[in-house]
């Protein structure tokens, strides 16, 4: 433990004096970067992104190759991600679990000089909705990853850890002391824990407000925030104001009960979305965010942990391709634009504002629009909106989103031209059944931004693996928005 304490206070005094990161006495920004968009933003323009605004750690939730080489020497520290369908192989041998290491661990902490110090074993593997489909192999994925590491003589430079979400605990009494694991897990929980324990790992929680007045609309929404005006949850001598404090100290309770009261804990996701719901908008995000920087900068810990944690924020940039199998929302997690751009302002303190990413090359200032003269009566619009949403992000246009106020010929317009811009503009992408047009007039209008993709011929071009899902999870969301369409005309 002296050994562990003398290094973190050496990274304490070298990022103390070092202007280049975020805020005197803050172990600089954390934040997860995902992969999942049509047109990602390059991987060395994303690492001076993360520079530039004092972010000094990551979460990868993959393996992705670009990430990791542009991240070499970068001075960042990365938690490298492994998805959740690589556990049933990870956990039936160790032989895959040692491939994967030597794949994605040494080969990038050799070749490139990757900071990486944590593998984070799956993604919120426990969580109700997957029905125990990991319940089995989860433990014994994290056993074989931590045996990899020690036979890839990484043992002591990279850790292991699990992000969870927060229903894995609850509390009986409604008050954060009354916190434990949930039943069904709780002897799985213990187990894994002192795993983690005995080998220097550490615990990830995921906690979300913003999912918290999804789910429930009698949620009281001052409680989501750092300001807010609501009334506090007392338990004890303890006031809790915000669901934050409150949600991660319930944990910290759990942890308490099962004599884990010292077990490291670190926030591996929090963040507000900007759209693709109600309440899912600029001004609650920039509320949120400010908020939870403010308390990064300060130190602020909670009131059962007061010393702070890092705190993975959720998420670096907008991700056009991800599962909107949780709602709309999901693509629009970003503190900034797919593009690197800055959604709204903020203060990182001391006068430091958020800087926009440098060298992003566009496609031509043009669009594509439903035509003048096409009606909207023409029995081809239906289809050709739903094959441009299948293949394109047409989750803005949903109810209380930034395009939800948009009138039918602009719901289709915006519909091919997302598909338009999806396809680089390439020529053949702007015919729908002669019911579109390519105009050099934005047709944005109020809080809906018809945008411009990159050009990804000017610029280092890996491309997301996620590309085909998107396919998959706009058919769900293709109904919902002829229903809008429908509802408008009639």
């Amino acid at each position: 433990m002296g050994f562990r304490h003398f290094v973190w206070f050496l990274l304490l005094c070298i990022i103390v004096n070092d202007e280049s990161l975020a805020i005197k006495g803050v172990l600089g920004l954390a934040c997860n970067w995902g992969t999942r968009s049509t047109h990602p933003l390059p991987p060395n323009i994303v690492v001076k992104l993360m520079k530039d605004n004092g972010f000094n750690k990551v979460k990868l939730f993959e393996a992705d190759p670009g990430a990791l080489k542009a991240l070499g020497k970068s001075g960042i520290q990365v938690m490298l991600g492994i998805p959740n369908e690589f556990l049933a192989p990870l956990a039936s041998s160790v032989r895959v679990a040692e491939d994967w290491v030597a794949r994605n661990v040494s080969s990038f902490v050799s070749s490139f000089g990757v900071d990486i110090r944590y593998v984070a074993v799956g993604n919120e593997p426990f969580l109700k909705t997957y029905k125990d489909k990991f319940l089995n192999s989860t433990f014994p994925a994290i056993q074989n990853i931590q045996a990899a590491l020690i036979k890839a003589g990484l043992g002591r430079q990279v850790k292991v850890t699990v992000p969870l979400n927060a229903d894995v605990y609850e509390s009986d009494s409604g008050v954060p002391s009354g916190g434990n694991f949930r039943s069904d897990i709780q002897d799985l929980m213990v187990s894994m824990i002192k795993f983690l324990s005995d080998n220097g790992g550490l615990l990830t929680i995921n906690i979300y407000p913003f999912l918290s007045l999804y789910a429930d609309p009698h949620f009281p929404i001052e409680y989501a925030f750092f300001n807010g005006s609501a009334a506090p949850i007392v338990d004890g001598s303890i006031s809790y104001t915000n669901v934050l404090d409150a949600n991660f100290d319930t944990l910290i309770s759990a942890l308490e009960k099962n004599n884990f009261s010292s077990m490291p804990v670190v926030v591996g996701e929090v963040g507000w979305p900007t759209d693709g719901d109600t309440h899912a908008n600029v001004k609650l995000a920039q509320r949120f965010n400010q908020g939870l920087f403010d308390r990064i900068i300060a130190g602020q810990g909670t009131p059962k942990r007061p010393t702070p944690t890092d705190i993975y924020v959720f998420a670096l940039i907008d991700e056009d391709a991800k599962s909107i199998d949780p709602g709309n929302f999901e693509r629009h997690w970003g503190v900034f634009n797919y593009d690197g751009t800055i959604k709204y302002p903020l203060d990182m303190g001391k006068g430091r504002k958020l800087v926009a990413a440098k060298g992003v090359k566009y496609l031509a200032r043009e669009w594509c629009v439903m035509a003048p003269e096409a009606s909207l009566s023409d029995p081809n619009l239906p289809q050709s909106i739903t094959y441009a949403c299948t293949y394109a992000d047409c989750t803005s246009m949903g109810y209380g989103s930034s395009c939800g106020m948009l009138d039918a010929r602009s719901n289709a317009s915006y519909a091919f031209n997302a598909y338009y811009q999806t396809m680089d503009q390439r020529k053949g992408a702007c015919q729908f059944n002669n019911l579109s047009v390519v105009t050099t007039q934005d047709p944005s209008k109020d809080t809906c931004r018809f945008q411009i993709m990159m050009d990804l011929g000017k610029h280092e071009k890996p491309r997301s693996l996620a590309v085909g899902r998107s396919q998959m999870n706009s058919l769900l969301f293709v109904t919902m928005v002829l229903v809008l369409i429908t509802s408008i005309i009639c």
